[in-house]
Order: C-alpha cells, then sequence, then structure tokens
C-alpha cells in the first residue's frame, strides 16, 4: 500500500516488449510527429503571412492548429524518449504537467470547435450580420474563452486528481498521464470530488455538442435553400473540414473513455489512446486543406517562397 506522498514517479505501459519493436516505434511516432509538426506548423506560417486569410475563420484555424501542435507535443515526445532508451518511468512532477497539458489543450480544442460551429452557422445564415457579430475583438474574445475554459478545466482537474492518496501503485495502463488512469490507482472512496467534477465537465462539453448540432441543422436548412447549385456546393465546402475533424474528435475521445468494460483490455486501450490523442493532430491539416483552395494556395506560396530564397542563397555562396 503507498499513497501519492511516497510515489516519486509512474510508470507508464509500453507500446513493446522487445528491442526491436520498440526502435519500430520510436520511429513511427517520430515520423507522425515531424507530419504533425511540419502539417500544423505550415498552417499557422501561411495563416499568419497571408493577409488574405487574415479573416475570423482562418485566424480561428491558426488556433486549432496551435492546439494539435501543443496536444501531439505534450504525449508523443516522451512515449519516444521511453522507447529509444527502453524505459518507462516518468516523475511525479511530470506526470502532472503532462495530464495538465494534455486535458488544457484538448478542451481549448473542442470550446474552439464549437466557437467554429458559431463562425459557419453566422457565416451561411446571417451573412450580412457576419462583420458585426465577429469583428476582431468578438473573434479574439471568443478564441480567448475557449483557451481560458481549457486552462480552468485542466486545472481543476489536475490538482483534484493528484491531491488524492494513490493506493494502487504507481503503474498507469496507458502510455501517457490520463487522468482516468490515475483515478484507477487512487484509494477507494476518495475521488468523489473528481467525478463530481468530470459530471460538471461532461455537462459542458454535451452543452456544446449540442450547440453543434443545433447550428448544423440551421446551416443545412439555410445551404439546402439555396437556388444554385454551386452556391450549395461552396456553402458545403465550408463546413465538411469542420464536420470531419468534430467527428474524428467525438468519435475517438468517446470510445476511448466509453466503451464497454467487457471489451477493454490494455492493448485495446492503447490504440485507441493513439487514436484520440495522436492521429487527429497528424490528420487535422490534411483535413483542413483537402477542400480548402485557399489554404493550399497559401501553404504552396509559402514553400516555393522558401525555395526560390534557399536556391538564391545557394547561388550567391556559390558565386563567392
Amino acid at each position: 500500500m503507498s499513497n501519492s506522498s511516497s510515489i516519486t514517479h509512474f510508470l507508464l505501459l509500453a507500446f513493446a516488449d522487445t528491442r526491436e519493436l520498440q526502435l519500430l516505434h520510436f520511429w513511427l511516432s517520430l515520423a507522425i510527429y515531424l507530419a504533425a509538426l511540419l502539417g500544423n506548423g505550415l498552417i499557422v506560417t501561411a495563416i499568419a503571412c497571408d493577409h488574405r486569410l487574415h479573416t475570423p475563420m482562418y485566424f480561428f484555424l491558426l488556433n486549432l492548429s496551435l492546439l494539435d501542435l501543443g496536444s501531439i507535443s505534450a504525449t508523443l515526445p516522451k512515449s519516444m524518449a521511453n522507447s529509444l532508451w527502453d524505459t518507462r518511468g516518468i516523475s511525479y512532477m511530470g506526470c502532472a504537467a503532462q495530464a495538465f497539458l494534455f486535458l488544457f489543450l484538448i478542451s481549448a480544442e473542442f470550446y474552439l470547435l464549437t466557437v467554429v460551429a458559431y463562425d459557419r452557422y453566422v457565416a451561411i445564415c446571417k451573412p450580412l450580420h457576419y462583420g458585426t457579430l465577429l469583428g476582431s475583438r468578438a473573434c479574439a474574445h471568443m478564441a480567448a474563452a475557449a483557451w481560458a475554459g481549457g486552462f480552468l478545466s485542466a486545472l481543476l482537474h489536475t490538482a483534484s486528481t493528484f491531491s488524492l492518496p494513490l493506493c494502487h501503485g504507481n503503474a498507469l495502463a496507458q502510455f501517457f498521464c490520463e487522468i482516468p488512469q490515475i483515478l484507477k490507482l487512487s484509494c477507494s472512496g476518495t475521488y468523489l470530488r473528481e467525478v463530481g467534477l468530470i459530471v460538471v465537465s461532461a455537462s459542458s462539453f454535451f452543452g456544446c455538442f449540442v450547440f453543434m448540432v443545433l447550428s448544423y441543422v440551421q446551416i443545412f436548412r439555410a445551404v439546402l435553400r439555396l437556388p444554385s447549385e454551386q452556391g450549395r456546393h461552396k456553402a458545403f465546402s465550408t463546413c465538411l473540414p469542420h464536420l470531419a475533424v468534430v467527428s474524428l474528435f467525438i468519435s475517438t475521445g468517446t470510445f476511448a473513455h466509453l466503451k464497454p468494460p467487457s471489451i477493454s483490455s490494455p492493448s485495446l486501450d492503447l490504440v485507441v489512446a493513439v487514436l484520440y490523442s495522436v492521429v487527429p493532430p497528424a490528420v487535422n491539416p490534411l483535413i483542413y486543406s483537402m477542400r480548402n483552395q485557399e489554404v493550399k494556395d497559401a501553404v504552396w506560396k509559402l514553400i516555393t517562397g522558401y525555395l526560390l530564397k534557399a536556391i538564391n542563397c545557394f547561388k550567391i555562396s556559390s558565386n563567392e
């Protein structure tokens, strides 16, 4: 029997037992991480540098890409380091920081996805009021509220969880410090306060989900009333990336935490955790740019600009 005061570190779940599979996991994770950094980094840079993309929709997209960069950076590098060095440990404070950062970033992302649903609703259902309802100050306030909401939620959950006495060892059945896994180590009957916070957060997330559903019901009604097929196609094309990201976010997160205990196993939990914590930040840049010609043009302009600068620098250095 141990309590939280005597625990100095936690043991994370390893992806593999053999050295060859550990190295394979490291290289695959590195490839995914670099792809996520490159994709989200290109979107952030392109939106920041291209004045044509300084609109509310792309401002929120920039924030979403920043959150994706943060969320995958909070979990994957430590897992990669453990696989590379054949270790499982993470310090107590490191675990608390990782749990806080991950919860903060994914909570803020969900709140921001709700704001994007409102942006699409105003743009399609109330286009004449778009500039008034979504001015630069209003957009900054909504984005700040999403970040602040995620920060407050993560702070309360992390403080509550890590103040609990832990009586069931220090081994976590996950590859990163996840609050539900830490609660499994707490003493029986001591986590009612955290359960109350979870209920409050779940109610908040459900409210955001209902808001998104109602927004898209109104959006689809408005789009279907458009007389031109080209107009309907253009309206749908601005909504589909957001719908795809929301669907991926909600489906993987819901299955990870609400799947039946009868089908739960360490291997399945590990795979599902990768699906909701690693895959979305890596594929979201593709989703954002797949049906958005403006983003693709801005990214291509950014890449070609850097290539031309590199070629010119190489020519100058060669002449010298």
